[in-house]
């Protein structure tokens, strides 16, 4: 399609922060720099220039040292400001003022607002309180919270100290948190004395004790209240957040200043191919990246209010936080977003002019089929830019949201992920929208599409790769002495070059089509065929809720399996599984049909919401799924074993 759904006005683009910026490139590299496409091509030909540029241009709180980039023999080798030190924390809280830094709505039950004056005073007492554990530089601290104020808090109280900080939402399972944290070990562990979901109120007293004692070195418990449950409090050695700050009296907060790759967060891969691995990343990478995707991707500016949908165990969450550095608002929602019928969530948003709106491509596709249209129900004038991510965003979900959610908008799917917690493909305030596509590549990085033979290429599918370094490339994996985890994971492919694990395509408007994860690619007759194809097909089909492809082993080759959840009191016939058929052969083409169709009660997601193709693989072939604990309804992979279906 070459006509855009949304090409922004002259007047938006000229006001905009990638519009300046793009100037001051082109003064610096002294010759013109007429569009984005030059910018992006400056950007890659002279990155220590560019990401020095962004430095200032930022305002970046710390000492950038003189050199941007010190390049090694490697892409790992290369070393980003290695004389420099800063701390994110103090960039994160550069305001002390009354104005607002969080608003909070607990899925209605609680709604709370922080100042940035208050938010400073509750950090100060955070990081004293941490320091009186004997939390110090390189130490960590956990979280298993609700995405609340409380959780920013201790963030930013263990980042201001040098400590390293990782979280995962309430409703991991033991084994989940124990997989994530017991490799970590923590000295803090914050936990809420329970959360909302869908009007119910959820008790994790039971759940707490378990995991406690499974943590090695006993680390101090601290619980935050939430729901009023005192289960939690009165569990042995776990003290309340309130009893734990009150000694303390706050004021100003003692910054440490360390190196710039100096660990800021932990994360985990999904973890159902084994243990969770522990993805460490740094402090000055992790800022900068962010400020680049917030300030000029997303144009967010002083005073906006931004709010993604997020739990603390997804990257989404560490990305939200670090719009404080752009003196944002952060609306933190917590609970299901289709608590009463969808409209909660809407009605709050609205109410608090919020004007950055991130969520997945799922709840997108959910809220189509629910009917859910805000544009005729709410006042939504204040919104500027909606950010999909999680999966691919199909054409249809382009569709849904200029349609029912607001003409004017910047819609920006955006790809990158855990690994690098960031982007390394997203949205441009200058750029037009173009239906089914993300708009460009991320400024700074050598994004690129290879072939099985590692050429590039265009306008046809294959591998995402980087082929150079950029700053927010983890450090290491934790317990990784060798770093060879680290490399089989991004660098087995092609050699020095970072290959993403994404099936994509870069389009004739340089914007990109991510069609899945690559290991998850269907390979039928040696036809390379991505899920995200089958997958927009089949939620056109009003039956179907969701849907999961995967390949299957079969007479020397592989057949395209297709398991389907249907609306409720629905089931597969022979005329529905036609439909469905017919309606991938002609949106797709008849390589995309599946050679089966299977109606199942429930499909099998990780804890922040995507589908597990290859857990699936793995039972329909007998195969052992290590990781029970990565996934947010294990039982569900029941319904895909030893099915009478697939044995002929």
């Amino acid at each position: 399609m070459h006509t855009p759904l949304w090409t922004p006005s002259p007047e938006r683009v000229a006001g905009c922060a990638m519009t300046q910026f793009r100037a001051r490139a082109a003064a610096l590299a002294g010759w013109d720099l007429p569009d984005q496409a030059a910018l992006y091509a400056w950007s890659l030909a002279e990155p220590g220039a560019f990401w020095r540029l962004l430095w200032d241009e930022a305002g970046v709180i710390g000492e950038p040292g003189d050199v941007a980039l010190a390049p090694g023999a490697t892409m790992r080798e290369a070393r980003w400001f290695p004389e420099g030190r800063l701390n994110v924390a103090e960039n994160l809280l550069r305001r002390r003022d009354d104005g607002e830094a969080l608003v909070f709505c607990g899925e209605g039950q609680v709604e709370r607002r922080l100042s940035w004056a208050e938010l400073h005073q509750q950090v100060a007492q955070a990081a004293q309180a941490l320091r009186q554990a004997g939390v110090g530089v390189g130490d960590r601290v956990a979280g298993m919270l609700p995405n609340m104020p409380e959780a920013i808090i201790a963030m930013l109280a263990s980042a201001s100290l040098g400590a390293v900080w990782s979280s995962c939402s309430p409703d991991f399972g033991v084994d989940g948190a124990l997989d994530r944290f017991g490799q970590v070990a923590p000295k803090v562990w914050l936990v809420p004395d329970g959360y909302y979901y869908n009007g119910k109120r959820v008790a994790v007293a039971d759940k707490v004790a378990a995991i406690a004692a499974g943590l090695p070195d006993a680390p101090q418990v601290v619980v935050v209240n939430y729901t009023g449950d005192g289960e939690v409090a009165a569990l042995a050695g776990v003290v309340s957040w309130a009893a734990w700050l009150a000694p303390h009296p706050g004021g100003d907060i003692e910054f440490a200043r360390l190196p710039f790759n100096h660990p800021l967060y932990i994360l985990f891969s999904s973890g159902t191919t084994g243990k969770p691995k522990c993805i460490v990343h740094g402090a000055g990478g992790t800022l900068l990246q962010h400020l680049k995707e917030h300030r000029l991707h997303a144009d967010l500016r002083p005073g906006d209010r931004f709010f993604y949908f997020t739990t603390c165990g997804w990257m989404m969450w560490n990305w939200l936080v670090s719009g404080l550095a752009s003196e944002a608002t952060l609306l933190l929602f917590d609970g299901s977003p289709f608590a009463q019928d969808g409209q909660l969530l809407w009605d709050w948003f609205a109410r608090e002019r919020g004007t950055h709106f991130g969520t997945s491509a799922k709840y997108l596709d959910a809220a189509a089929k629910q009917g859910l249209a805000p544009a005729r129900s709410h006042d939504l004038r204040a919104l500027r830019a909606i950010f999909s991510t999680g999966s691919p965003l199909v054409a249809e979900g382009f569709d849904y949201v200029y349609r029912d959610i607001k003409a004017d908008v910047q819609l920006s799917s955006i790809s990158g992920g855990t690994d690098i917690v960031s982007c390394f493909a997203l949205g441009s305030p200058v750029l037009p929208v173009y239906r089914g596509e993300l708009q460009c590549r991320g400024l700074g990085m050598a994004v690129d599409i290879w072939n099985e033979a590692g050429q590039p290429v265009r306008e046809e599918k294959g591998e995402l790769v980087c082929t150079a370094p950029f700053p927010s490339m983890p450090i290491g994996f934790w317990n990784d002495p060798d770093g060879s985890k680290y490399h089989n994971a991004y660098f087995a492919r092609f050699a020095d070059v970072w290959c993403h694990g994404d099936f994509a395509e870069l389009t004739a408007h340089d914007g990109m089509v991510i069609y899945g994860r690559s290991d998850a690619v269907l390979n039928p007759g040696g036809v390379r065929i991505g899920t995200a194809e089958i997958y927009r097909q089949v939620e056109r089909v009003e039956e179907v809720l969701e849907s999961l492809a995967c390949g299957q082993r079969h007479d020397g080759d592989e057949r395209v399996l297709l398991f389907v959840k249907l609306r409720p009191g629905v089931t597969l016939d022979d005329a529905l599984r036609e439909r469905i058929a017919r309606q991938i052969r002609q949106g797709a083409s008849p390589r995309h049909v599946p050679a089966r169709i299977v109606q199942v009660a429930d499909i099998p997601k990780t804890l922040s919401g995507k589908i597990v193709e290859l857990a699936v693989k793995n039972v329909i072939h007998g195969e052992p799924v290590n990781n029970l604990g990565a996934l947010a309804n294990p039982e569900a992979l029941e319904h895909f074993r030893d099915r009478a279906e697939l044995r002929s």
